[in-house]
């Protein structure tokens, strides 16, 4: 699984945050930062639902990365 995130269209909801908190921090205007591009198995599950939260989209899930 890989993860990314579009900083650009990021509205600071905090969501993926408070989903998956081990992956997903954030920068000091609030806007989302990856901070395990690469997560283990055991936070899939978080990842998945930080994504489907994103009011915007924001954050992307490749599962064959």
């Amino acid at each position: 699984m890989r993860v990314t995130a579009d900083r650009a269209t990021c509205t600071v909801s905090s969501l993926c945050v408070y989903r998956a908190p081990e992956v997903f921090d954030q920068d000091d205007e609030g806007h989302v930062v990856v901070l395990l591009p690469e997560p283990p198995d055991a936070s899939r599950a978080a990842v998945l639902d930080a994504a489907r939260s994103c009011p915007t989209r924001s954050i992307h899930v490749d599962e064959e990365g």
